[in-house]
């Protein structure tokens, strides 16, 4: 009985291992996302940064792409857990969320969407984050969009592009806008949308006319 009590305690320490080796070889890769060019990261500098051998991560994750993959999955995570802090109908407080999200973690966004464009890999990451993003519009700014089909797919894409990452570059990183007028001119964007001739807001106001 003492001797299965050990082993499954061995067994239970050498799990828990394993799992802490592998979530810090995750966020050793995400550290150097955050920081340099997806083509940059190896195998062997995510190694270096997680304190392991090049093995480690192979017997691990097979290959980079595979950390790869495991990373994208605790920033969705991550980034899931953020934007839903944002109160749907609150236009100003969605926006503020959002960019506070874009200024944590826009800039390797922006790096990794280009790098997608080259690298086949990357592709599905940024389709499913074009797919989350387009979800949290629709939850967030869902019950002031048309309710006719076209016209509702038409305005939630002119949300997407009035809101992605590469606004907040253009206006943030280019333009070097402040972090508040970035965010006033976002607002400014999505209201105008929202505030469409297409929804139904503005034609309950057209026929009271």
């Amino acid at each position: 009985m003492k001797s299965a009590k050990r082993q499954g305690y061995r067994m239970r320490v050498r799990a828990e291992g394993m799992a802490e080796t592998r979530a810090r070889v995750v966020r050793a890769m995400l550290k150097l996302a955050f920081e340099q060019a997806y083509e940059d990261i190896t195998l062997a500098s995510i190694a270096r940064e997680a304190r392991v051998s090049h093995q480690t991560v192979l017997n691990h994750f097979d290959s980079k792409e595979g950390v790869t993959a495991a990373a994208a999955e605790i920033v969705s995570r991550e980034t899931i857990a953020a934007r839903n802090k944002a109160v749907p109908g609150d236009v100003p407080g969605a926006i503020h969320v959002l960019v506070g999200e874009y200024e944590r973690i826009g800039d390797a966004g922006v790096r990794w969407a280009l790098t997608a464009d080259r690298l086949s890999s990357l592709a599905p990451h940024l389709d499913r984050a074009r797919a989350g993003h387009q979800a949290w519009l629709e939850r967030t700014f869902g019950a002031a969009l048309p309710a006719a089909r076209d016209a509702r797919t038409r305005s939630l894409l002119s949300l997407h592009a009035a809101t992605d990452v590469y606004v907040w570059k253009l206006l943030r990183r280019d333009l070097q806008l402040a972090r508040d007028e970035t965010e006033a001119i976002m607002v400014n964007l999505v209201n105008g949308i929202l505030d469409d001739r297409s929804s139904p807001r503005r034609r309950r106001r057209k026929r009271a006319r």
